[in-house]
């Protein structure tokens, strides 16, 4: 068993130290392997969180949509910077005034922030009150009332949902909004000296850009590290929305060659040749008949000609089936 020292011991060796006669380090180098300092909430020890941002591009395309209903304004989200923050020195950089949402990530452990900066929480509660959007003004600096709050709090459980579809492939969480936030010194999701992982986004309404920030603390997402480095299976992944939708409004606006035959007639290459300008060459069949239309050099539809507004035109009676078949 290992010898403790007794009272009077620890009293001479403390007595010691202060008087100078004693020096613990000098002690300490003359036997025995060396301490070496290792900060174990250092998140440069373990490098970033792998994978992390794969997260974030999903929360980013559901958002986008999400947002732009929300608005009834065209909304790009971009991707800032993602790097890792003592919690106190994040709290420190906090644009002032400035908007916290705590939520938490249940099953995970711990809490999380998404900050919102004064210029998109203006631009936001100024585009769902059926303004402009333009936040520019001698109120910009102000910190928000109330009712701000209560709107914004509508977009935060938004973006809490949104979230919680892009987690959904890697590790399905359930978010929950705790509490909205104006003043840093009231928020304290980890002890300042804990590692959190942070995304910041640029966020344009418009003409108007603001900044989101989402900070997770490292010790919730260190459980499903191993989920992180494996990765998300792409075919659990959403297809963009907004993609979509602007593919179809770019195939909409595509041109393409619309053809009607009036018809055919069969000639030999020696009356081919013997052709003149002026010559009248009889077509089989009636335009009163149905004539194929084709478009792109596919035949489609069926129609009838006539004449529209002087044009000459043609009616669609009826479509054709795949492969040009009645």
């Amino acid at each position: 068993m290992e010898k403790l020292l007794t009272k009077e011991e620890i009293d001479a060796l403390v007595a010691a130290v202060f008087e100078g006669t004693l020096n613990p380090e000098l002690e300490l180098a003359k036997s025995g392997p060396q301490a070496e300092q290792f900060d174990l909430l250092d998140i440069e020890a373990h490098r970033v969180i792998p994978n992390l941002d794969i997260v974030y591009d999903g929360f980013i395309r559901y958002n986008r949509v999400t947002l732009s209903n929300r608005l009834g304004r065209m909304v790009e989200i971009k991707k800032e910077e993602a790097r890792p923050f003592k919690f106190g020195d994040f709290m420190s950089v906090l644009p002032s005034p400035v908007c916290m949402a705590i939520y938490k990530m249940e099953p995970l452990k711990g809490a999380a922030l998404v900050a919102f900066d004064s210029t998109l929480v203006f631009t936001i509660v100024d585009s769902i009150l059926g303004g402009s959007g333009v936040t520019i003004g001698p109120g910009i600096n102000r910190l928000f009332t109330s009712i701000e709050l209560r709107l914004i709090e509508k977009i935060v459980k938004d973006v809490l949902a949104d979230l919680e579809r892009a987690w959904a492939p890697l590790c399905p969480v359930n978010m929950n909004l705790l509490r909205m936030e104006m003043n840093p010194r009231l928020v304290n999701i980890v002890p300042p000296e804990y590692q959190v992982v942070t995304m910041s986004l640029k966020i344009q309404i418009e003409e108007t850009v603001g900044n989101m920030t989402l900070a997770i603390p490292f010790l919730t997402v260190e459980p499903i590290r191993d989920k992180l480095k494996r990765g998300v299976q792409t075919e659990m992944m959403a297809v963009d929305p907004l993609w979509s939708y602007r593919l179809s409004e770019e195939l909409l606006d595509a041109p393409l060659d619309l053809s009607v035959e009036m018809g055919g007639a069969t000639i030999t290459l020696s009356e081919l040749l013997e052709l003149t300008p002026g010559d009248t060459v009889m077509l089989e069949g009636s335009s009163r008949n149905e004539l194929l239309v084709k478009v792109g050099g596919t035949k489609k539809f069926m129609g009838i000609a006539g004449v529209s507004g002087g044009n000459k035109a043609v009616q669609i009676s009826r479509p054709l089936r795949e492969g040009g078949n009645s």
